[in-house]
């Protein structure tokens, strides 16, 4: 392989990244998946001597790396609100998000109507995720623990762990498939057992 050929290379992968980071429903992976493409691109420009490609290269960069850093210390103000699964919302907001949450959780059967908790998780009123489980004397077996994919950063997760506590739960039981669902198990801290995960508040 010549050199030209590696360089040729180093363009269409930056130009690649970048292309792909705007195929993310995350605003977090999308700016950093964004910043990695064009730190390759600005090297490829460098090396073409195309300054001003370079240049403005470098520039989105910067950019990726304020926002990033902004949402990195911006605590995301989230809202908790008991509901009944039944209610038109619910069965709207699961209707609508049932092809991801099949996705996301192989094996889901939509009927949620055994829980006897329910809770919508809101953002600026708007609702984000749903958590749903049957709770019997503080411990919670989940049956749906799903946020919408532009909140998938674990901030959900972290903020449902200090509000259960306050409605009286003490350790989350999760016994559904992991497939998809392993990264998160462990960043929340869920530890494995026999045929199924667990958690204490």
């Amino acid at each position: 392989m010549n050199t030209n050929t590696i360089i040729e290379a180093i363009g269409y992968l930056g130009s690649a990244l970048v292309l792909v980071s705007f195929l993310m429903a995350s605003v977090f992976k999308l700016r950093i998946v964004n910043s990695v493409g064009s730190i390759i691109f600005t090297i490829y420009a460098f090396i073409i001597h195309s300054y001003p490609t370079a240049i403005m290269n470098l520039c989105l960069v910067l950019i990726n790396i304020y926002y990033l850093v902004k949402m990195s210390n911006t605590s995301v103000n989230y809202e908790i609100v008991n509901v009944n699964n039944d209610d038109s919302l619910v069965r709207y907001f699961l209707r609508f998000y049932a092809e991801d949450i099949k996705k996301c959780f192989p094996g889901t059967q939509m009927d949620f109507k055994e829980s006897n908790i329910s809770y919508v998780v809101c953002h600026n009123g708007n609702p984000v995720a749903m958590f749903f489980g049957k709770r019997k004397d503080g411990v919670v077996d989940i049956d749906l623990d799903y946020s919408v994919p532009q909140y998938r950063d674990f901030s959900i997760g972290k903020f449902l762990e200090k509000k259960l506590p306050m409605e009286g739960v003490k350790l989350l039981i999760y016994r559904g498939s992991d497939e998809n669902h392993k990264a998160y198990l462990s960043k929340m801290g869920y530890i494995k057992k026999d045929g199924y995960y667990e958690k204490h508040l």
